[in-house]
């Protein structure tokens, strides 16, 4: 509860640091924000780009269904590219779509718009193309560009926010894989490994407050993606050992698929379990539990309690993996 409560007040500086144009750097120091730059800058070499910046092909129209397609438009970065894969049908955003098209049986007209390398302050443009492609939902990765360049996480913050806004107020439903841990990652040398950890889940959470304030939700990936990329990391990472191999691709897409048709009515799997709470102490939770969808709720009639907004922790966890 020590780290929760301490996840949960970070989160809460980071969130009011994005609202009012500060930093948020409290959440972990300047000296050790320099520190991570440095870090960060050599990973950032030792990774390279064996994949060049461009996933494999994957807009298209996916399901053998009949009746008007759902829009779905994926955004963000690598991950929403499946950076590393040759096949389509290996990228997350791929799999998603034949996933929500077997739910809804309708067909899914996906429109992938991410980019490789890019961060939250990237994710403007990509707005516009999801809009202009009439999004119905719209699936978001995004954090963990924004931990490698030591971007201001309250920065991060704040146009990951706009940016869903922007999408709700065109008539999207909004569904953010929040930052992944990056403490798995092995060209990041101890003791800034620890340090990326506690970032990533630090931006994570944040992220969860800024969504839900939005009007999207969130699933988390930090624990759901650590342990196993930690104990596998042959299996869950590519080539570069940084980006996910097609197993790990996989296992993202499981987590975020529930909540996908979970956010347009159609999740036809048994209840979740559901927590309510203040936004900040459930988004501090979410970051721990692998999978957890965080929205925002209503208790007692109200959307905003003595601690906060009133959110929703949902224990949604995605069905049996198969190898990719």
């Amino acid at each position: 509860m020590i780290w929760t409560s301490g996840a949960a007040r970070a989160a809460r500086r980071i969130a009011t640091a994005a609202a009012l144009g500060g930093g948020g750097l409290t959440a972990l120091g300047a000296i050790t924000y320099g520190l991570l730059i440095a870090e960060a800058a050599v990973a950032r070499r030792i990774v390279g780009q064996p994949h060049g910046l461009n996933g494999p092909k994957s807009d298209g129209v996916y399901g053998d269904y009949p009746g008007e397609p759902i829009r779905m438009v994926v955004l963000g970065d690598s991950t929403s590219v499946g950076l590393g894969m040759t096949d389509p049908d290996d990228t997350p955003a791929v799999v998603i779509a034949r996933g929500l098209s077997a739910v809804a049986e309708r067909p899914v007209r996906l429109d992938v718009v991410g980019l490789s390398g890019a961060a939250s302050a990237d994710l403007d443009v990509q707005v516009d193309r999801a809009i202009e492609a009439r999004v119905e939902v719209a699936v978001i990765f995004v954090g963990a560009n924004d931990v490698t360049t030591a971007t201001l996480p309250a920065r991060a913050v704040r146009h990951l926010q706009k940016t869903v806004r922007r999408l709700r107020d065109a008539g999207a439903e909004v569904v953010v894989g929040t930052c992944p841990d990056l403490g798995t990652v092995r060209p990041i040398a101890q003791p800034l490994r620890w340090v990326t950890r506690r970032w990533s889940r630090q931006l994570a959470a944040a992220q969860t407050v800024a969504v839900v304030e939005a009007g999207g939700r969130t699933v988390a990936f930090a624990d759901l993606l650590g342990p196993e990329f930690a104990t596998n990391p042959a299996e869950m990472f590519g080539p570069d050992r940084f980006h996910p191999s097609a197993r790990g691709y996989l296992q993202a897409a499981y987590a975020v698929l529930p909540s996908v048709c979970a956010a347009l009515g159609l999740w036809p799997g048994p209840e979740p379990v559901r927590v309510e709470g203040s936004q900040y102490l459930l988004a501090a939770m979410a970051v721990e539990e692998p999978g957890t969808e965080v929205i925002a709720t209503h208790v007692a009639g109200r959307a905003v309690g003595p601690h906060g907004r009133w959110a929703a922790l949902l224990r949604r966890r995605p069905g049996p993996m198969t190898s990719g």
